[in-house]
């Protein structure tokens, strides 16, 4: 006697039960959000890294420019709004998400990714004219610490936008799925981490350096 005549054929009620538990596991996302929090988690032990760097070499010009002669408050105050208003419109997408407004949601994210275009422009034209100015990286300590901290906030802004295109992209496709729905969830622990992280450049590099 075999080992499936032994046991007997499994109820179909108990199958279906444990498929839709199967199912459930898979759906709610709750262990993708975990695990993208501990990838958070390491990303902040990345940049304490690396303010910690800046930090120590801020003073250390090597008879260069320092940061009173080269930043301007007034131009790095138009970075941080642009950043700070995508947070917030990256919130409605997600309001919108919630409600299941698929064309509010791809309109907001629309909107976040034109000010996060913005806010990258802005940045690349300020170190572009740094460059100019002949204030690179190669400089000084101080400069160098500078672009890696500032350079590593712009590669993940940049990051999150082609993640934003892509999961344009998917709900175009496939609508606010459970899936696309945990896409969202991350993408937005993404995107708020990003503009606290710029709150501390902001404060750390800008605010104290001209002061």
């Amino acid at each position: 006697m075999t080992v499936q005549a032994r046991l007997g054929t499994p109820h179909p009620s108990l199958v279906s039960a444990v498929l839709d538990a199967h199912e459930e596991h898979h759906d709610d996302g709750s262990t993708t959000t975990l695990g993208f929090w501990i990838y958070l988690m390491s990303d902040c032990v990345l940049f304490a890294a690396v303010f910690a760097s800046f930090a120590v070499l801020r003073d250390q010009t090597a008879g260069g420019p320092s940061a009173r002669e080269l930043f301007s408050l007034p131009y790095v105050a138009v970075e941080t709004g642009c950043l700070l208003v995508s947070s917030f419109t990256y919130g409605m997408a997600m309001i919108a998400a919630e409600r299941h407004k698929q064309t509010a949601v791809l309109a907001w994210l629309g909107v976040t990714l034109l000010l996060g275009l913005s806010f990258m422009g802005l940045e690349l034209h300020e170190f572009g004219e740094l460059i100019a100015e002949g204030a690179g990286p190669d400089r000084s300590a101080f400069l160098s610490a500078f672009f890696t901290l500032v350079g590593t906030h712009g590669l993940h802004v940049a990051s999150g936008m082609v993640w934003m295109v892509v999961l344009i992209a998917h709900v175009l496709r496939r609508g606010l799925t459970a899936d696309n729905l945990t896409r969202l969830t991350c993408l937005s622990l993404f995107w708020h981490f990003l503009d606290i992280v710029w709150i501390g450049v902001f404060t750390i590099v800008y605010l104290m350096g001209v002061a």
